[in-house]
């Protein structure tokens, strides 16, 4: 335990992994390699063209579905990674976006139902529009550790448009974790954290404001509809369930991703472009802007070629006037 001003400090959460000498165990451990294959093997029939500038930073919303669907469509063709022996011919994936988790490698064999060997393992599946605007992931995963099945996933796809501002999509290496320890990581940088920070800096407010709430008798595979959530108990900012600002989790994995070059040039510049031009209102400005950056970075990564400057050129023309 760490002292923080006052506050001694629990011990992180223990991630829980599953027996790999299990055919559950095993199965999640073939799953990654699966997941780790996403990239090589993803396609998808989707093409974007034509899109207005302020479209870009809204591509996670009107893809985001499509794209998951896609990477379960993917996974049930990788069967011979994550199934080599054909244990699991009787499952496929299936995604529901009404259930938690998201995504389940489930069977439609009545005997195995009756069993209660329905769902074999499930994938919390979100998608990550690499240069949205925010810079990271996003989205709220605020569900209950006991929800999140020992062999359960949390997955998050980060993808863009192959042509930056047009194209198919395309995907990175996915981040996968145990849904449970994500789970456990959320809430301790909720409660353990936040006041870790603030009895540091003197602000060490109530155990209220701290304080995370369960659902009543959480249990994993529920039904649609099922309160199934934590929920802190003082949160006026709506900001409980962000999983990209707990610390230790999934911060090193963006900050990687977002080194990873996009037409040559590292996602987190073409963030930085697309925000800086986005809220300036004249068109010179831009321009002006563009030869700037261009040169600054043609100069730091040794860029040898125009489609940079061309591909900025193009996303600012579609900025409307003003």
């Amino acid at each position: 335990m760490t002292l923080f001003g006052g506050y001694v400090a629990p011990t992180p959460p223990v991630r829980e992994e599953p027996d790999p000498a299990t055919p559950r165990g095993a199965l999640v451990g073939d799953v990654r390699d699966a997941l780790a294959a996403l990239p090589v093997h993803f396609s998808s029939q989707t093409f974007i063209e034509g899109l207005e500038a302020g479209d870009l930073f809204s591509l996670n919303s009107m893809l985001g579905g499509s794209i998951e669907i896609q990477v379960v469509e993917t996974l049930n063709r990788l069967r011979a990674v994550w199934d080599p022996d054909g244990a699991w011919a009787e499952y496929k994936f299936v995604r529901s976006a009404q259930t938690f988790p998201d995504v389940r490698l489930v069977t439609n064999n009545a005997t195995l139902i009756d069993a209660g060997h329905g769902v074999a393992m499930g994938i919390e599946l979100k998608g990550w529009y690499l240069l949205s605007r925010e810079a990271e992931p996003s989205f709220r995963y605020a569900v209950n550790r006991e929800v999140c099945d020992v062999h359960d996933l949390l997955v998050v796809v980060p993808w863009h448009l192959k042509n930056v501002l047009s194209g198919h999509p395309v995907v990175y290496r996915p981040f996968v974790e145990s849904a449970r320890y994500s789970a456990d990581m959320r809430n301790h940088y909720w409660s353990v954290g936040r006041r870790a920070k603030d009895a540091l800096s003197g602000h060490e407010k109530s155990d209220d404001y701290y304080a995370v709430n369960p659902p009543p008798d959480p249990r994993p595979y529920p039904l649609p509809k099922t309160n199934i959530t934590d929920k802190a108990k003082q949160d006026s900012g709506g900001n409980f369930g962000r999983v990209a600002r707990a610390e230790g989790l999934i911060d090193s994995y963006v900050t990687e991703i977002l080194s990873e070059r996009v037409a040559g040039i590292e996602a987190g510049h073409w963030v930085r472009f697309f925000k800086t031009y986005a809220e300036s209102a004249e068109r010179e400005e831009l321009n002006a802007k563009i030869i700037r950056q261009i040169a600054r970075y043609r100069q730091t990564q040794r860029l040898d070629t125009d489609e940079l400057e061309s591909l900025l050129r193009e996303w600012v023309n579609r900025l409307p006037d003003y």
